[in-house]
C-alpha cells in the first residue's frame, strides 16, 4: 500500500471511529424500567428500598425502579415468572420449588436479606396447642399466597406431625391476628416480623400473650426472602442486576445505620403508618432474620451453599420435587458487593 492510500485509510477508520462507539456510548448510558413486586404491604421491613431510592441509589445505577405491594412471598416469584414484574422480594424456597418443576423458568435470587427464615405458627397463649402434635384436628389460618403455609408440610413431615390431619382456612392478610384472637382459627402460619408487631399495635405482649412455634427452632433451616431477578433480565441486563443489588445494599446499609430515615422514606409512601411501630418492626427484623450471625461472617447478601443444599435436600424430602435443583439454579452471588460492604450492625 502506498504511502497515500495508507494515510486515506487512517483518515477515513479515524473518522469513522466516533459513529462505531456511539451505540456503545448510548447502551451504557441507557435506564433500564425494572418494576419490582413486594412480599407484602408496605412495612417497615421494605423501608429500605424506599431509602434507597429517596437517596438516588436506583437513579446512579441508572435503574428506574417501580415498587408495588406484594400479597405474599411465595406469590412473589409467580409474578415474576408471568413476567409481570422483573425482579422482587420474595422466598427462596418458592424458587426451588418452582425451579424444580419449570427449569430455567423461575426467577434466582441474587442478594439474601432474610438469612433465616421468619416462618412461624402461632396461638394464644392459653390454648392447648403446647407442641406441634396437638395440631392434629385443628384449624390453622393463612393467606392464601403465605409462604409460611405453604412450608407447613416440611415442618409437620420433620415433627412427626401427620400434615393431613390439619384443616386450613384462608384469610385476608389484614385478618390474620383478628381472626385468631377472636377464636375463627386455633393457630396461624405467619411471617413473625408481621405478626409480632401487628400484635403489639393490637396492645397485645406478642412474648406472653402467644405462644410461638418458630420453624427455625424446629429443625427447618432454611432461608427466607431476598432479591430476585427474571433469568430474562438476569441475561439481557447483567448490569443492571449488579446495580439493582448495589441500591439495595446501599439502602439496607443506610436503614441499619439510621432507622429513622428509613421510616421517614416509608411514610412518604404510606402517610397513615405508625412511624413508630413501623420502627419496632424494623428493628425486630434486623436483630432476628437479618443480621444473624451467619451475615455477620459472610455479610448480608449471601447465602451458605452447604446449607442452601440442605435447605434443597428438607424441601425435596416434604414436596417429593420432580428434581433437585442445584443452589447455583437458584442462588447467583456473582452480582454481590464485596463483603466489607456487607457486614453491617446496629449501633
Amino acid at each position: 500500500m502506498t504511502p497515500l492510500f495508507l494515510r486515506r485509510a487512517v483518515l477515513a477508520a479515524a473518522a469513522a471511529l466516533p459513529l462505531a462507539m456511539a451505540p456503545l456510548a448510548s447502551a451504557a448510558q441507557e435506564t433500564t424500567a425494572i418494576k419490582f413486586v413486594l412480599d407484602w404491604k408496605l412495612q417497615g421491613v421494605h423501608a429500605w428500598y424506599f431509602l434507597a431510592q429517596d437517596r438516588g441509589y436506583f437513579a446512579q445505577e441508572k435503574i428506574d425502579l417501580t415498587i408495588d405491594q406484594g400479597d405474599g412471598s411465595a406469590t412473589a416469584v409467580t409474578k415474576v415468572m408471568a413476567g409481570t414484574y422483573q425482579a422482587a422480594f420474595g422466598d427462596i424456597n418458592a424458587i426451588v420449588q418452582n425451579a424444580a418443576a419449570r427449569p430455567g423458568q423461575a426467577p434466582v435470587m441474587v442478594y439474601m436479606v432474610y438469612n433465616r427464615a421468619p416462618f412461624a405458627l402461632m396461638t394464644k397463649a392459653g390454648s392447648g396447642i403446647k407442641t406441634l402434635k396437638d395440631l392434629e384436628g385443628k384449624t390453622l389460618g393463612s393467606p392464601a399466597g403465605g409462604a409460611a403455609m405453604k412450608m407447613f408440610p416440611l415442618l409437620a413431615e420433620k415433627n412427626g406431625v401427620d400434615a393431613a390431619k390439619v384443616k386450613w382456612t384462608n384469610m385476608a392478610p389484614n385478618l390474620q391476628e383478628q381472626m385468631l384472637l377472636q377464636g375463627q382459627v386455633d393457630a396461624s402460619a405467619v411471617f413473625s416480623v408481621t405478626s409480632y408487631m401487628n400484635l403489639a399495635a393490637q396492645r397485645l405482649d406478642p412474648d406472653k400473650d402467644i405462644r410461638w412455634f418458630h420453624y427455625a427452632d424446629l429443625g427447618i433451616d432454611l432461608y427466607g426472602n431476598g432479591v430476585m431477578v427474571s433469568p430474562q433480565l438476569l441475561k439481557d441486563r447483567p448490569q443492571a442486576v449488579a446495580g439493582l443489588v448495589r441500591a439495595v445494599n446501599k439502602g439496607l446499609r443506610d436503614a441499619v445505620a439510621d432507622p429513622d430515615a428509613a421510616i421517614e422514606a416509608l411514610a412518604k409512601r404510606e402517610p397513615l403508618v405508625n412511624k413508630e411501630m413501623e420502627k419496632r418492626r424494623l428493628l425486630y427484623a434486623l436483630r432476628t432474620v437479618v443480621l444473624t450471625p451467619e451475615a455477620a461472617e459472610a455479610g448480608v447478601g449471601d447465602v451458605k451453599d452447604e446449607r442452601l443444599q440442605r435447605a434443597i435436600d428438607q424441601l425435596d424430602a416434604a414436596f417429593g420435587l420432580p428434581r433437585k435443583p442445584a443452589p447455583a439454579e437458584v442462588f447467583d452471588r456473582r452480582f454481590l458487593p464485596p463483603a466489607a460492604e456487607r457486614k453491617l450492625a446496629l449501633k
